[in-house]
């Protein structure tokens, strides 16, 4: 009995649940099921010995700090293939960015190579139950994480070699802000701090080194909006402009700056509620509420000055990208259907709209993904939850990449590609973009990949399998590329590290 229950269980890990189907089919013949029976009654005590062993087992890993053992596998583990496509060759995605990088943010990743698909090696890192959902590697060579969990929010540095965390620290919570678990609101500057706007409405500056360069998460300076933000109210984008002032928005549509060498505060209230990021440029910031896309500046006397807003159908699922030629990006809704809207930045004027995958089949979470004059879009219609991707269940596959040309919107090309949660990351260099995707299932088997798609045509050129089963989701977390041409993804339960195999 007992070379049965393993031969099962080695099955249902190779092959996943569509084992137990054909097992609980077999059960139902007499014959069968009285052998079972027999056999299990005789082996009772084999039985209770395995189940302790197991008890044991289990035991063992809660007590294991994260970081020292890798991401189970689901079920499934042979059910598809470990990697598919071919790799890459490296070419640029097209001319340069003609704007400057922001001086006061750190790297930004879609300037860094990332993996060709040279037999990438999959390497993962096991949290417990915590999504780390932005990934961002400072100059030092350590990832700062930023995690959240049942207990709350959290900022870690990880080890990028052992994946281990090597400092951790939690931030504070608040009830109120529950539903911004899927907001970024933190950014790394250029000195390797972290900004991050808390759910308790303040802004703290932590640095990720000590005085002596050792790995630290102490606050430098942090300032408290509650005297702004009222109760009941929650910080949900925070990013700096290119002098360095701190713009954040409300979610009620309060939008402010801080100064950092005086600290101090502006706001304006929008009157309109904000659920997205924002972007920001040499002279200002642009804010995407439900009704419509503002321009906010700072005045001379340090109060805030709306330059223009525009209205536009349907709300936003994206925060505000900027584009060469100085245009400004968001997406909308309009008649049940996803569309890509480009706006002039000098007065908000609409300069074209472009309709994207079908109706009452586009939606989407995921930020844009700029490429120079266009921007990659994902759909994530179908996506609800990490639940909605159970058993090999998949959202509604697609990707587009719409231009602006001469006025106009073009469809560059559209990908099949099934990204349920997150979207796509640009890599420049190598003219790819990466995408955390997921394969529709027959036998049950919830396998995800990570997926690098040619920027100029939307073919899909590799995908490598990166886990199975719930944990391996990623619930809307953005792919991020390392300085040493590594991708990261925070997963339900973890890291993922993804990188081309060294040849010696």
């Amino acid at each position: 009995m007992v070379w049965l229950v393993g031969a099962l269980l080695l099955s249902w890990l190779a092959w996943g649940p569509a084992v137990l189907l054909v097992a609980a089919a077999l059960l139902c013949v007499p014959r069968v099921r009285w052998w079972v029976e027999d056999r299990a009654h005789v082996e009772r005590r084999v039985a209770g010995l395995a189940g302790a062993v197991v008890l044991a087992l289990v035991a063992l890993v809660l007590v294991v700090p994260d970081g020292w053992l890798p991401v189970p596998p689901a079920p499934g583990v042979l059910a598809g293939p470990s990697y598919v496509g071919r790799p890459a060759t490296a070419h640029p995605a097209g001319p340069a960015p003609d704007a400057p990088a922001n001086p006061h943010l750190a790297a930004d990743d879609s300037t860094r190579p990332g993996p060709l698909g040279l037999q990438p090696e999959v390497d993962t890192s096991w949290f417990g139950l915590q999504r780390c959902g932005r990934l961002d590697a400072t100059s030092a060579g350590t990832l700062v994480a930023r995690c959240v969990d049942r207990s709350g929010p959290s900022l870690r540095l990880v080890d990028a070699d052992t994946m281990r965390p090597v400092v951790s620290r939690d931030l504070p919570d608040a009830e109120t802000c529950a539903d911004a678990d899927g907001l970024d609101t933190s950014y790394v500057d250029e000195a390797d701090r972290v900004v991050v706007a808390t759910r308790t409405r303040e802004v703290r500056v932590v640095a990720t080194r000590s005085a002596k360069g050792d790995p630290d998460l102490g606050t430098v300076t942090s300032w408290d909006l509650k005297p702004y933000v009222p109760y009941g109210d929650c910080l949900v984008a925070v990013a700096p402009d290119w002098s360095g002032r701190v713009w954040w928005a409300s979610q009620q549509g309060l939008v402010g700056t801080i100064d950092p060498a005086s600290g101090q505060v502006a706001v304006t209230d929008l009157g309109e509620d904000v659920r997205r990021g924002l972007a920001t440029d040499d002279t200002g910031a642009y804010v995407v509420t439900d009704e419509a896309l503002h321009r906010l500046v700072a005045g001379l006397g340090g109060g805030l000055q709306e330059v223009w807003r525009s209205e536009y159908d349907g709300a936003s699922g994206s925060a505000p990208v900027l584009l060469d030629g100085g245009v400004v990006a968001v997406t909308d809704r309009v008649d049940a259907r996803l569309g890509v809207l480009f706006l002039a930045r000098d007065d908000g004027r609409h300069l074209c709209r472009q309709p994207v995958f079908e109706k009452d089949d586009g939606a989407t979470d995921s930020p844009l993904a700029p490429l120079g004059t266009g921007v990659v879009v994902t759909n994530n219609d179908g996506y609800s939850s990490p639940r909605s991707t159970l058993l090999g269940f998949t959202s509604s596959p697609g990707m587009s990449r719409v231009d602006l040309v001469d006025g106009g919107c073009v469809v560059r090309w559209t990908s099949d590609a099934v990204s349920p949660g997150s979207g796509a990351t640009p890599s420049w260099p190598n003219g790819l973009l990466y995408a955390w995707t997921k394969r529709p299932s027959l036998v049950g088997v919830s396998a995800w990949y990570l997926t690098a798609v040619d920027a100029s045509s939307g073919r899909s050129m590799w995908s490598v399998r990166t886990g199975t089963g719930l944990l391996a989701g990623s619930d809307r977390s953005q792919v991020a590329v390392g300085a040493d041409g590594t991708v990261w993804l925070g997963t339900l339960s973890g890291l993922v590290r993804v990188r081309d195999r060294t040849r010696s």
